[in-house]
């Protein structure tokens, strides 16, 4: 007899794992999956199979909520490999190694601290950017030609933590969507030296921090407004379209509802009150 792995019914749950190195973030949601005994899972960020860390897993319901969660700005400590040249600007996919001139500290620093605003950059080609709906690095694990589109990234701030050559440890505070392998090969051209990632680990995801996968209450992740509704609970209960008579606020935008046992997300636009999710279970 095949043994059970999932629940039947799916539960709402929000937690942070930590992404061990080496595994794909699908791999390791399967694996999370199975933990909870829950089939319906996503989550929020992939992190290449290099990386480790901070990676949000929503359960049940809870899953429809990432792009309404504080997660952002994100903070990835970071070693820089001086000398290793790398196709895949970490040690995955490593060329060679040089011995390369030690570099002035204070150099350093001041080349970090240069690059904190907008940055316009490649991504790597093994990287979990889709090209034709598949990712870059199972593209270019297979030996294809992988050609990405430049993009933008914008870096809060920079912390210089150690330098015992070859290895450059830093951590960067950077906007959703960024690659930490492009944001180092920025810094080692105006270092005038080669390098790749040895090391990469996200610290955390806005808000979200890894601990011990304990619950979070979605609702205090919710990047919002609340809206106070005047009308009976059993409208939001069963999906009936509200007025906008019954609503505190009246401007255009995104808003969140709460009800004793359920909350709703809204969008008011041009006086219409639309629903972006309804009758979400509270925690």
């Amino acid at each position: 007899m095949q043994k059970r792995f999932y629940n039947k019914e799916s539960i709402n749950k929000l937690i942070v794992v930590n992404k061990p190195l080496f595994m794909s973030s699908n791999f390791y949601l399967t694996k999370i999956k199975k933990k909870y005994k829950n089939k319906k899972a996503g989550f929020s960020g992939t992190l290449d199979p290099f990386a480790k860390g901070c990676l949000i897993v929503a359960f049940g319901q809870y899953s429809k909520l990432f792009k309404y969660l504080k997660k952002t700005p994100k903070t990835y400590k970071a070693v820089v490999w001086l000398g290793a040249q790398s196709e895949s600007f970490d040690i995955e996919k490593v060329i060679s190694v040089d011995l390369v001139d030690k570099i002035n500290v204070e150099n350093i620093k001041l080349e970090l601290n240069s690059l904190i605003g907008d940055l316009e950059y490649i991504p790597p080609k093994f990287s979990a950017k889709k090209v034709d709906g598949m990712r870059a690095y199972d593209l270019a694990r297979q030996g294809l030609d992988v050609e990405l589109n430049k993009c933008n990234m914008h870096i809060y701030d920079t912390k210089f933590i150690s330098y015992i050559h070859p290895f450059i440890t830093i951590e960067t505070t950077v906007s959703e969507g960024s690659y930490i392998r492009s944001f180092a090969q920025i810094l080692l051209e105006k270092l005038g030296t080669v390098g790749t990632l040895s090391y990469l680990e996200r610290i955390n995801e806005g808000a979200f921090f890894y601990d011990n996968e304990k619950d979070l209450d979605p609702l205090d992740y919710i990047d919002l407004p609340i809206n106070k509704y005047f009308g009976t609970s059993e409208w939001l209960n069963t999906g009936k379209k509200i007025s906008i008579d019954y609503l505190e606020i009246k401007e255009n935008g995104k808003y969140l509802i709460i009800t004793d046992k359920f909350f709703s997300i809204i969008e008011i636009e041009d006086g219409d009150v639309k629903y972006l999710l309804n009758k979400v279970l509270k925690a």
